[in-house]
């Protein structure tokens, strides 16, 4: 039997979930759904979403609503008469009307073990937050914010030398992974939900600017999960000379003498802590592309002594 599907996504989170969709016998894509075109780059032109032109570079007929809210466009969603919905990272709340057309219902790839991390930026939180270990879950949708029941768990360790890009890579090509066998047997009638644990809920709120600033008085651990929590995007940043210096991976350094926080310890860009000290290892000047630190040392004096505070 051929699933009929729609697909509801934005950002490159989705692309890979989007082709293996599409590369799925089993399945036929009816459409996608993504959020409009916004202005982007110098000339400030609209520019469509990476769902948006994965989709068109596919065929694939591309819905862009800046809201579903209205009749006709809950109407035309039903229209597809689609057996499932997809989910993941669509960016706009789906209401009755909308999560009710499917005779299958629409299915999340939400990128963390539910029901830690339900919100906006669950891989960035994850990191910051010191986790071991997150995951896929793909959940059945309801009108909560992620709070639908649970359909199948796909686990991921987070090491001590993940980036949110490297994470969000890996989870993006798991729940690609996992998609396609849960929709067949979704489809079977052999994949039920599970209700999310009332227990270890958090909510990953949206990444405000403002934490992407480094003060060095924070212990080393939580700075360097800081810097790989917001690398590539916004970035965690120091100022020097006016400056702002972003950082975009880092590490733990040990057995280091105590100094005041902000200090450079060496010519390596180790900078002291508030507890112990971190070893830059990848930094961007504004302008200009990312370098690894001996690279950029080659061009930006930073001496032992100097402080960064």
């Amino acid at each position: 039997m051929t699933l009929s599907v729609v697909f509801m996504g934005t950002p490159a989170f989705s692309v890979p979930i989007l082709h293996a969709l599409h590369n799925n016998p089993d399945l036929t894509l009816r459409a996608v759904y993504c959020q409009p075109p916004r202005a982007a780059g110098r000339g400030k032109k609209p520019r469509p979403t990476p769902v948006h032109a994965a989709a068109e570079a596919l065929g694939i007929p591309v819905f862009t609503p800046a809201r579903l809210r209205d009749a006709a466009d809950q109407q035309a969603f039903a229209a597809l008469a689609a057996d499932v919905a997809v989910v993941a990272a669509y960016g706009l709340i789906l209401p009755k009307a909308v999560l009710d057309a499917p005779r299958l219902g629409c299915v999340n790839v939400h990128a963390s073990l539910l029901p830690r991390w339900r919100g906006a930026a669950p891989i960035h939180r994850a990191i910051m937050a010191g986790d071991r270990e997150t995951g896929v879950t793909l959940m059945q949708m309801d009108e909560g914010l992620d709070t639908g029941a649970m359909l199948r768990i796909g686990r991921v360790a987070i090491t001590e030398q993940a980036t949110t890009a490297s994470l969000h890579d890996t989870l993006s090509a798991l729940g690609a992974e996992m998609i396609g066998p849960a929709l067949r047997d979704l489809a079977a009638g052999t994949l039920s939900g599970q209700a999310q644990p009332a227990e270890g809920v958090t909510y990953a709120a949206k990444i405000d600017k403002a934490e992407a600033r480094l003060e060095w008085r924070t212990p080393a651990a939580v700075l360097d999960r800081q810097i790989r929590a917001l690398s590539p995007f916004p970035g965690a940043w120091f100022e020097r000379d006016g400056e702002r210096i972003k950082v975009l991976m880092s590490r733990v350094e040990e057995g280091v003498p105590a100094a005041p926080p902000g200090q450079l310890l060496d010519d390596h860009l180790t900078v002291a802590c508030g507890e112990g000290a971190v070893r830059l290892l990848s930094l961007q000047r504004p302008g200009r592309g990312p370098l690894a630190a001996d690279d950029f040392l080659r061009g930006y004096a930073f001496p032992a002594g100097l402080s960064l505070a």
